[in-house]
């Protein structure tokens, strides 16, 4: 990795787990358990190259419209997933942040997100996060109620202070698995100057080799954020 330069911050839109399981004849949320085994994977290597922060589109304020199952079984993947990795955080010096409207979860679930956040707050590596019930309006809308309730002037820099991405940075790598080319209100503002990848690999199959090579094409290219 000595020749690849190393991101600051890597944000991914995780996609294709369904389809995964489908072309396996296997029901979706097979293909959401197998994408739960990436997450692990990916972030104990971003961890592992020294990037600063992982946000990872777990669960949009859209996913709410698919089959009541489905979701439902995304919300105890997502609390079960928590509560396993809690001590893999721990072991790895990795700090867990979510960003969303937390608000519409159960308060179990609530609780799991806030007790993994507290118990790894003193964490100085790795920060992975986890957009859960996000929308990048959704976010913006909140983030100027803020500003509103802080009577505070609307600047650039005053509204990227009420963000859920306070502190973190914009996105410097953007990447989208399955084959979509699209951000679906994803980090609209944060993927200013993002340099994007999209990548035809279902997210259950991404691997380390494959964030090597979208890390070594990013590398080579000249960010000039809207300089000549």
């Amino acid at each position: 990795m000595s020749e690849i330069t190393i991101p600051n911050h890597i944000a991914i839109i995780m996609d294709g787990n369904g389809r995964w399981a489908k072309e396996r004849g296997l029901n979706r949320t097979a293909g959401h358990e197998e994408g739960a085994k990436t997450v692990r994977k990916i972030t104990q290597y971003c961890s592992d190259i020294k990037v600063k922060y992982l946000t990872l589109y777990a669960f949009s304020t859209e996913n709410w419209e698919r089959p009541k199952l489905e979701v439902e079984f995304l919300m105890k993947l997502l609390e079960r997933y928590l509560k396993k990795e809690l001590e893999v955080y721990l072991e790895n010096n990795i700090r867990f942040k979510a960003i969303g409207d937390l608000s519409r979860f159960s308060k179990s679930l609530q609780n799991t997100i806030y007790e993994t956040q507290n118990k790894t707050a003193n964490c100085s590596g790795l920060t992975q996060v986890l957009a859960l019930n996000y929308g990048s309006k959704n976010e913006i809308i909140r983030a100027i109620k803020k500003l509103n309730e802080l009577n505070l002037e609307v600047t650039e820099e005053n509204l990227e202070s009420c963000l859920d991405t306070v502190g973190m940075g914009d996105v410097d790598v953007l990447i989208r698995t399955s084959g979509e080319v699209r951000l679906s209100n994803y980090l609209l503002w944060q993927n200013a100057y993002a340099e994007m990848f999209f990548t035809q690999t279902y997210w259950p199959d991404f691997n380390e080799s494959e964030l090597d090579d979208i890390l070594s094409d990013f590398s080579k290219r000249e960010r000039r954020f809207g300089g000549i």
